[in-house]
């Protein structure tokens, strides 16, 4: 009798191949999404930029900035389709692990305050909010402030 396994979601090195899929995603999820341009120049300048694959399947990715002692997560989507299905957690444990691994003993974000789904899950993961940058993102009819917060590693 052989046995049948399911696909198990795969991290990947993101490679320039794989930005058009990616920017459908960021298109997709976004309202104010970053260009193709902006992950090409994440991957020019060797910063931590993975893809999140099921099979085949682009569903999610991240690009994570690490510096001395410490990591900035840039960007974290998930597809439409796969929210809320333990994606966004997975990739969030995989951020830190690299982030640790390269010597990062803190790891902060930006998030907007309107994106409550995105809160919880840093806020699961012991991220706690440590400043506030005013009219930090473009939004429809104006600015949107950032929270900023900051998980120890």
């Amino acid at each position: 009798m052989s046995v049948v396994l399911k696909d198990v979601p795969r991290l990947a090195r993101m490679r320039e191949a794989d930005i058009g899929e990616v920017a459908a995603i960021e298109n997709a999820v976004y309202s104010h999404p970053w260009t193709r341009g902006n992950f090409a120049d994440s991957l020019r300048s060797d910063y931590e930029c993975h893809t999140w694959r099921l099979g085949g399947e682009l569903i999610g990715y991240f690009v994570l900035l690490i510096g001395p002692q410490e990591a900035h997560l840039l960007n974290l989507a998930v597809a439409a389709g796969h929210q809320r299905r333990g994606h966004g957690s997975a990739i969030l444990r995989e951020v830190s692990r690299i982030a640790r691994e390269r010597g990062a003993l803190q790891l902060f974000l930006e998030v907007r305050p309107s994106n409550t789904a995105a809160c919880a899950l840093y806020e699961k993961f012991g991220f706690r909010r440590i400043g506030l940058r005013g009219a930090y993102y473009p939004a429809l009819g104006g600015r949107e402030d950032a929270l900023v917060m900051a998980s120890d590693l």
